[in-house]
């Protein structure tokens, strides 16, 4: 079956590294030369947001299915001109895609459909409603832009954040800027807890989860530094995380479900992969935000431990009999290697070394995102460069084969050692502990 993958990054090696395993003629349109890519498809170089061409690749090669990676071109419509020229997506309709695109419908959906988990918020348009709010709010706050930012316009009180005197000056700046697309923003109320993320496959109706993830998004260790798009994350056996119970984990997959219902009600049903971030509070789950496809660090983590064919997934979701999905139970490390000084980095076009075959000997993988192959080797850009990723019985085996491939690239390079550690999954497990008592 000839099946076409769009997107760059270690994600979307991720899909096709699972759709390769089945009797699959691998295609595959992305901006840069991925490494990983281009060596398992036939390829083309090109902008993924310009879907039209997209779409004239397909038709011209005959693709039979499409599976989008990145959350750009969905917004722009891709599964839409796809569709038109006979093309199946798995991936949401740009009317669907607006569960990640666009902030204020999903929280609007929260209200209208009273789904539970939802945030207190308010949606703005101009500076002085703004600091009237903030004035007579004496909560700490969240500050979002409407639309897409690669993960990296959230900003938070006491984290990036002094008071909200800052946060004034910050919502200005999104709005003045239009950031992510929007003159407007969001702002929520800030909810402690432990953040987790639970990815689904959705045909519409049907909702399969995966096993729970924890992203780790802070530049450094110790949750230090700047918001990136992710340093890496973690699962574990049982498909839960070290710090939730059965119970906090299906009740989150509940949340899902009924978004799915709700979607399908206010524009076209949702097929495709629905990622739920969201934050353990001592209230339960709380949806901090929807993407409306693959988490990247963590659909390398869940994708590796598929039992079930992620062709047939596929087909699956195009045909809206999505069933039950399997996964091995092991846990899952991934430790993302980012150029030194990321995310505002000197190193951006440097060569790296990636020594596949030696990695792959400690029983590791690598998933190559942001970098490009050129004719003298693996150039680094400005931005993350590859996704490790280990299994193992625990989560401390599967950490140990981590970074032990990590160590064996060479170049101006950095990682978060501690992901996957248990001192920093104690640090978790003892301040859901404290939130829990409160």
């Amino acid at each position: 079956m000839k099946v076409l993958v769009v997107g760059t990054g270690a994600r979307e090696h991720a899909i096709c590294d699972a759709l390769i395993k089945d009797d699959v003629e691998l295609y595959a349109y992305m901006s840069k030369n991925n490494p990983g890519i281009s060596k398992i498809s036939t390829f083309k170089k090109g902008d993924e947001g310009e879907v039209d061409e997209v779409a004239k690749f397909a038709k011209e090669n005959g693709i039979e299915l499409a599976v989008i990676g990145p959350e750009a071109p969905l917004g722009k419509g891709i599964v839409n001109a796809l569709e038109a020229v006979g093309v199946p997506c798995v991936g949401p309709a740009q009317e669907s895609a607006r569960i990640e695109t666009d902030k204020s419908f999903m929280r609007n959906l929260f209200e209208k459909y009273q789904i539970k988990g939802s945030l207190t918020y308010k949606v703005f348009d101009n500076y002085e409603d703004i600091s009237a709010f903030l004035d007579e709010y004496e909560k700490d706050i969240v500050v979002k832009p409407v639309g897409l930012t690669g993960g990296k316009g959230v900003k938070i009180v006491g984290d990036h954040l002094k008071d909200n005197q800052d946060a004034k000056a910050y919502a200005k700046e999104v709005m003045d800027n239009a950031m992510g697309g929007f003159a407007q923003v969001i702002i929520e109320e800030k909810v402690v807890g432990e953040e987790f993320t639970i990815q689904a496959f959705c045909d519409g109706e049907n909702l399969a989860p995966m096993p729970a993830a924890q992203d780790h998004p802070h530049a450094f260790e110790n949750d230090q530094g700047l918001i990136t798009g992710g340093m890496g994350s973690y699962s574990d056996v049982g498909g839960l995380l070290p710090f939730m119970t059965q119970e906090d984990y299906d009740e989150a997959v509940d949340i899902m479900k009924e978004t799915l219902k709700a979607i399908a009600k206010e524009t076209t049903p949702y097929k495709g992969i629905l990622y739920g971030q969201f934050m353990l509070s001592n209230e339960g789950p709380k949806l901090i935000e929807y993407n409306a496809r693959f988490g990247d660090p963590e659909a390398m983590n869940v994708l590796p431990l598929l039992k079930t064919s992620m062709l047939d997934i596929c087909k699956n979701i195009v045909a809206g009999n999505l069933s039950e999905v399997e996964f091995e139970d092991l846990a899952s490390v991934c430790k993302y290697i980012v150029p030194d000084g990321y995310p505002d980095t000197p190193h951006a076009g440097e060569l790296i070394e990636v020594d596949e075959e030696a990695i792959e000997a400690l029983g590791a993988k690598v998933f190559y995102a942001a970098v490009s192959q050129e004719e003298d080797g693996i150039h680094l850009s400005g931005s993350r460069a590859l996704g490790i990723v280990a299994q193992g019985e625990t989560i401390a085996e599967a950490e140990k084969i981590a970074e032990e491939a990590c160590n064996i690239i060479k170049g101006n390079v950095y990682h978060r050692r501690d992901v996957g550690t248990a001192a920093l999954i104690q640090k978790r497990i003892d301040h859901m502990e404290a939130i829990r008592n409160e």
